[in-house]
């Protein structure tokens, strides 16, 4: 008979698959605990718009997921209404003071995020069916960690509705050139994106306007590839209320900002006509024909390309700019013109 340790021994040695099964059904059960997504909001007063968007959330048929809300207001509307939230789905209320802004509030709550995948939703976007998350769920497991779908514009004022989808000559030109998306941002606002943590990337908080695209040079560059869903998730709110309505062909906005992505991201992005032709339809629209209307919003030195290309905008007379025909022939003009002076490093 063998001696009392070495039953002892043996015995231990039986269970060792019993504790490894059990520990790893337990590592499982926890590993289900953590949401898959973490759906941040960046919240500012308007309760009756973040009311729509957390009925939205309510009625997903798929449930693994967080919901963070970052407030920025200056009183209590926010979060009494998350009061009436909290027992439907996981919740989690953060409350900033001072208001941080945007986009840093947008930042801030991505910083609170425990998901997997991070869905930046604005507060007056709102989920289009209640199958909208389980579809970028499933997308989120093809291998890339930047995904987007068709979305819809709906005009709260007066309820038209304008669908979204993506280009199809932007396929691979968008990753080649990701300033393209200047001449027309396709992909949309954040909400109808979905990230993976492991991005490192953040909001550039010194932007206002520019700063979803910015984001999205970025990524297109990091990243080399992309998931586009075919199908509109997404309602997105088009109000006066937006930011968007303040900064759009404003030059005290959008010279600084459009100096700061040239600083960023080069001049080159200038050799794409498209890039170019942005350029020049923004200059055009905010009436900038002289270097002194840019130094009056930007005292620093702008590209030679910059200077060449408001200079050929005052040769035209502004009549002729406003037919969009000659404005195009103009600009393809002066793109050949000044093509050499794309390629000066920055």
């Amino acid at each position: 008979m063998r001696p009392l340790w070495k039953q002892k021994k043996a015995f231990f040695y039986k269970l060792q698959p019993f504790f490894f099964r059990t520990g790893l059904r337990y590592l499982a059960w926890f590993k289900l605990l953590e949401p898959f997504i973490s759906i941040c909001i960046p919240a500012y007063k308007r309760v009756g718009f973040l009311r729509r968007l957390l009925d939205s959330i309510a009625l997903q048929s798929y449930r693994h997921f967080e919901v963070v809300v970052s407030d920025d207001s200056d009183d209590d509307s926010v979060q009494r209404l998350m009061a009436e939230y909290q027992s439907r789905f996981p919740l989690r209320y953060y409350k900033n003071s001072p208001a941080l802004g945007t986009p840093a509030n947008w930042n801030y709550a991505i910083s609170k995020a425990e998901g997997e995948w991070i869905k930046l939703v604005h507060d007056d976007d709102w989920f289009a069916s209640a199958n909208s998350l389980a579809i970028f769920a499933r997308h989120a497991g093809n291998g890339k960690r930047f995904v987007f779908s068709a979305y819809r514009n709906i005009f709260t004022d007066t309820g038209r509705e304008e669908e979204k989808r993506w280009k199809v000559p932007y396929n691979k030109a968008i990753l080649r050139e990701p300033n393209i998306l200047l001449a027309d941002n396709v992909i949309g606002p954040p909400s109808v994106t979905l990230v993976h943590r492991d991005i490192a990337q953040q909001y550039d908080e010194r932007l206002k306007w520019r700063v979803d695209m910015e984001f999205y040079i970025r990524l297109l560059r990091q990243e080399q590839q992309y998931c586009y869903i075919d199908e509109p998730l997404v309602n997105v709110g088009i109000s006066q209320t937006q930011v968007t309505e303040s900064c759009i062909y404003n030059p005290a906005v959008e010279l600084p900002e459009g100096w700061l992505l040239l600083e960023k991201h080069g001049r080159r992005a200038l050799r794409n006509i498209w890039v170019y032709d942005a350029w020049w339809r923004l200059l055009r629209n905010m009436e900038i024909r002289s270097v002194d209307q840019l130094t009056r919003y930007v005292p620093a030195a702008w590209p030679p390309v910059i200077y060449a290309m408001v200079k050929d905008l005052s040769l035209c007379p502004r009549v002729w700019l406003k037919l969009g025909a000659v404005s195009k022939i103009w600009m393809g003009l002066s793109y050949v013109k000044n093509y050499a002076k794309t390629g000066v490093a920055r």
